[in-house]
C-alpha cells in the first residue's frame, strides 16, 4: 500500500499548491447498516440548503441493482442525491460499482474490475478542484477492506493517507457503546481524526438511549454532534458546527 500512495504522492506534489481545494469529510459507521448514507444524505442536505456547493463521493459501492439496459446503478450514491438535492452527477458520485453485496475486495474478485487507487484518487481530486465541500461516505465500517489481491488497501488506509477528518454513525440502541468505543479506538490508534458522533435511530426519551449517548461521550471523550430519529427529513445539528466538521 504505501508503493501505491507514494506514486499517489508524486502526481498531487506535481499540481499548483495554489490550486482551489474544498474541505473534506469522512462518514464512517460502526458497521454496516447503521444509516451512514442515510446521514449522509442529510449532511449533504443540509449543507445544500446552506446554499454551499456541496458533493458526495464514495470509493467503492456493492450491492448495486442494475436498469433496464443492464447498467449497474450506484443506490447509495443514487439516495443521497434525492434526499440531499444536491446537482451532482450520479456518475461523479462514486468510481467503483458493484452488484454483488459483498466487501469491495470480494464483490472484485467475482466480477472483476478491482479498485484502482489512483484512478479513484484522481476522481476524488477533482471533486476537490470543483466544489467547496465533499463528503466521503465509507464501505461498512472503517476497516472495510477495498482491495486485497496483489495489492492491498483498506479504507482505513486511504483515509489516513488523505488526512481526512471523520464523523462516525451509531445506532442509538443496544450495543452501540461497545461498537462506538471499539471503532473510536482504532481510529485512534490509527492516527484518524474523529470530531463528533451521530446517534441514529433514536428515540426520543428512551433512557437507554440517553444513557448510550452519555457513556460513548465518557468512553472516548468525543461528542455526539446530532441525534437523528427514524424518518427525520432533516439533521439537527448548526450549520456552522457542521462546516467546521470539514478540512
Amino acid at each position: 500500500m504505501e508503493k501505491k500512495l507514494n506514486a499517489i504522492d508524486s502526481e498531487v506534489n506535481r499540481k499548483s499548491l495554489n490550486e482551489k481545494r474544498a474541505k473534506s469529510l469522512f462518514v464512517t459507521g460502526t458497521g454496516t447498516d447503521v444509516g451512514k448514507t442515510y446521514i449522509t444524505g442529510l449532511i449533504l442536505k443540509k449543507l445544500d440548503m446552506a446554499n454551499c456547493k456541496a458533493a458526495y463521493y464514495k470509493l467503492a459501492m456493492s450491492g448495486n441493482l442494475r436498469d433496464k439496459k443492464g447498467n449497474l446503478i450506484p443506490g447509495d450514491a443514487k439516495k443521497v442525491k434525492e434526499l440531499s438535492g444536491i446537482k451532482q452527477d450520479l456518475a461523479d458520485m462514486c468510481s467503483y460499482v458493484y452488484e454483488n453485496a459483498y466487501s469491495p475486495h470480494l464483490a472484485s474478485r467475482i466480477e472483476g474490475n478491482p479498485v484502482d487507487i489512483r484512478i479513484a484518487d484522481k476522481e476524488y481530486e477533482n471533486l476537490l478542484r470543483k466544489y467547496d465541500f465533499v463528503t466521503l461516505e465509507g464501505s461498512g465500517g472503517i476497516t472495510c477492506p477495498i482491495r486485497f489481491d496483489q495489492e492491498k488497501i483498506f479504507l482505513d488506509d486511504y483515509v489516513k493517507y488523505k488526512n481526512i477528518p471523520c464523523v462516525i454513525v451509531a445506532d442509538a440502541g443496544l450495543g452501540t457503546i461497545n461498537y462506538v468505543e471499539l471503532t473510536c479506538h482504532y481510529m485512534e490508534t490509527r492516527g484518524i481524526k474523529v470530531k463528533g458522533i451521530i446517534f441514529n435511530n433514536c428515540v426520543k426519551g428512551d433512557v437507554m438511549h440517553e444513557d448510550n449517548l452519555k457513556m460513548c461521550e465518557y468512553l472516548t471523550g468525543i461528542k455526539v454532534i446530532a441525534k437523528v430519529s427514524r424518518g427525520d427529513k432533516e439533521i439537527n445539528i448548526d450549520e456552522e458546527l457542521l462546516k467546521s466538521l470539514y478540512e
